[in-house]
């Protein structure tokens, strides 16, 4: 094998979140009385840095200084996506045949999130399985988002490997950076939100068009 282990990011790699995300915003915005954000698409450019920058790309720009609205559009917006987070979510196709293959030969694999770390664990186990899986990581209080490497470099040390026997799988220039930034190999997953020059500019070495063209690139 080219490298130990894999880590995934979680929505537009593992998983294709988008509709269910925007669904939920856009329900939060109308309960604030906000505009809304129709334009699924848009979506897909708003999300990868957290909650709580989604709710801040997602809100009219003269209000984005407003930390109290802002605050009041995250809560809501939590709310609503924990109770419809799985409506129209679904794993991409090959992903769970992609991450079976590399475990049966020997890869270990673990997922990172900037989705908060409740409804990442939940939404692993409900489209793909945790048993896929070593750690399942989303954001926690304690470490800093992606694209800080800490908690790419913090799941190297609990799974006992180095970080350059890692490969990093994303669709975000946020997962190139933090892959980079870790010491990681950064392969751009081309199925997910973002585009192939996003992914190269932010130091992506592979580009895969499939799940199951992974392999070629890991084993």
């Amino acid at each position: 094998m080219r490298f130990l282990a894999a880590i995934f990011d979680l929505d537009g790699t593992l998983l294709d979140t988008i509709d269910d995300l925007a669904a939920a915003m856009n329900a939060a915005l109308t309960q604030l009385a906000l505009p809304t954000r129709p334009n699924v698409a848009e979506h897909k450019y708003m999300v990868g840095e957290g909650m709580l920058n989604y709710a801040r790309r997602a809100m009219p720009p003269e209000l984005r200084t407003d930390e109290t609205v802002l605050a009041k559009l995250t809560a809501v917006y939590r709310g609503i996506y924990t109770k419809n987070y799985n409506i129209k979510t679904k794993a991409y196709d090959g992903v769970v045949e992609a991450v079976e293959a590399m475990r049966k030969a020997g890869m270990r694999c673990a997922v990172l999130s900037n989705k908060p770390d409740d409804a990442t664990i939940a939404t692993v186990s409900e489209f793909i399985g945790l048993e896929h899986f070593d750690l399942v990581r989303g954001a926690r209080d304690d470490v800093p988002l992606k694209p800080d490497p800490s908690s790419a470099l913090a799941i190297a040390r609990d799974m006992k490997i180095a970080p350059e026997d890692f490969a990093y799988i994303g669709d975000t220039s946020i997962d190139m950076q933090t892959a980079v930034g870790a010491g990681m190999y950064p392969i751009g997953a081309l199925w997910g939100f973002r585009q192939a020059d996003e992914l190269l500019g932010a130091g992506a070495k592979a580009l895969v068009e499939r799940p199951i063209d992974l392999l070629k690139h890991v084993l």
